[in-house]
């Protein structure tokens, strides 16, 4: 495994949420876990790529830190990740895992910030990060089952939602005819749809050590 995770792309933009990725690797949770644990060096890169903009996002949307706390958090989290990943009891809980480390390591940057402040100021306001982290984890999980998609299904579903393109300008730009549009979107609808329960299922929150 390398020796340290790397920090945030420069120019990451604080205020956007987590969007369609393309995923790091092929491997499952677990799979990319156990093979951190063998020492797999790539697997480790892999693992930092494919949770590195949700960690990122947890403490700049769910908690509001500035960059450069936000930044620290982020390179503390993967430090920690690193060091105690056999503490993990189930492999494929890496994510709630590791957002469950980083709200913690959110909450001690707060409270410590908090200690500067004038007396009278002190109180942490969280409200609504825990409606945050929830629609966090449900955008990572639905980018998930993106990746998981058919290309096709991620190009047309990319187009409809994210780009809010038309049916006639998404016929265009696949040579399709507009009125095959509405009935690709509703078939790659009900696939995500599948992926999405497949991933609920296996993807429950484990405890670690």
């Amino acid at each position: 495994m390398q020796d340290s995770p790397q920090r945030p792309s420069a120019g990451y933009p604080s205020s956007v949420p987590v969007t369609i990725p393309t995923m790091a690797s092929t491997l499952s949770d677990s799979e990319l876990v156990a093979r951190c644990r063998s020492g797999d060096q790539q697997a480790w890169a892999d693992l930092v790529e494919r949770f590195s903009r949700y960690v990122y996002a947890i403490s700049v949307q769910a908690f509001r830190l500035p960059e450069a706390d936000a930044e620290d958090v982020f390179q503390e989290v993967f430090a920690r990740a690193y060091e105690h990943l056999d503490g993990l009891r189930d492999d494929a809980a890496v994510r709630p895992w590791l957002a469950q480390l980083t709200r913690r390591l959110c909450i001690d940057r707060l409270r410590s910030a908090a200690r500067e402040r004038p007396v009278g100021d002190e109180q942490l306001d969280l409200a609504g990060s825990d409606e945050t982290l929830t629609m966090l984890e449900e955008a990572l999980t639905v980018q998930e089952a993106l990746a998981e998609s058919p290309e096709h299904c991620r190009e047309i579903l990319d187009r409809f939602f994210a780009r809010d393109e038309s049916y006639r300008t998404i016929g265009d730009a696949l040579d399709l005819p507009a009125g095959t549009i509405a009935s690709r979107i509703s078939r790659c609808l009900a696939r995500l749809r599948e992926l999405l329960e497949g991933r609920t299922e296996r993807d429950r929150p484990s405890s670690s050590r």
